[in-house]
């Protein structure tokens, strides 16, 4: 191939690349397929969300029931094996916890009668209610990015989500997680503290 040729076809090759880079980058800007990718993804809930569910009675319980206490919501199901291995920590925890103004819930992600039946074995010291598919979405926008069980958020006095974790708690890092909240004699906590 002759020099010239050589120069204007690379000419042409770096006309089109730029062109296409120009104008490609204002088509894909303005496409609506992708529309919202270079935004920021919605971050999580971080105060307690509204809903109400049904307890193992069928009364309907709305979550600013416990309006002014340190609550810990823990999602989980009695099929589920680190949610039972889990459940007597939190038993012992709402025991050694409640004069100081927390209050656990127990949000099941299973059938009203297999609840039933597992508690009537197993009986647990705080409310238990019953998931419905949108408390169990709320729950990926309260951390739990996977769905997986068990999964354990706190919120402190005034509904701010102030820890959020997927798993098994050990009895040490819930103890951590409250006392950072409220004083054993029931106290609240505050800044100069």
């Amino acid at each position: 191939m002759k020099p010239v040729k050589v120069i204007m076809v690379t000419f042409l090759a770096g006309g089109i690349s730029i062109g296409a880079a120009i104008f490609g980058q204002r088509w894909v800007l303005e496409s609506p397929l992708i529309e919202g990718l270079g935004k920021r993804p919605e971050t999580g809930l971080q105060t307690l969300p509204d809903f109400r569910l049904p307890d193992l009675d069928g009364h309907l319980v709305s979550s600013n029931a416990w309006a002014g206490k340190v609550l810990v919501l823990n999602y989980w199901a009695s099929w589920c094996p680190p949610c039972v291995r889990e459940l007597p920590r939190l038993i012992r925890a709402q025991e050694v916890w409640s004069e100081s103004g927390v209050q656990f819930v127990g949000i099941a992600v299973d059938h009203v009668e297999d609840v039933k039946h597992f508690v009537a074995d197993a009986p647990v010291n705080y409310p238990l209610l019953i998931a419905d598919a949108e408390v169990v979405a709320l729950s990926k926008r309260l951390g739990n990015r996977v769905e997986g069980l068990p999964f354990t958020v706190i919120f402190d006095q005034r509904g701010r989500r102030v820890f959020s974790r997927i798993g098994e708690m050990t009895a040490d890092e819930l103890e951590a997680q409250l006392a950072g909240l409220v004083e054993p004699d029931g106290h609240r906590k505050t800044p100069a503290d």
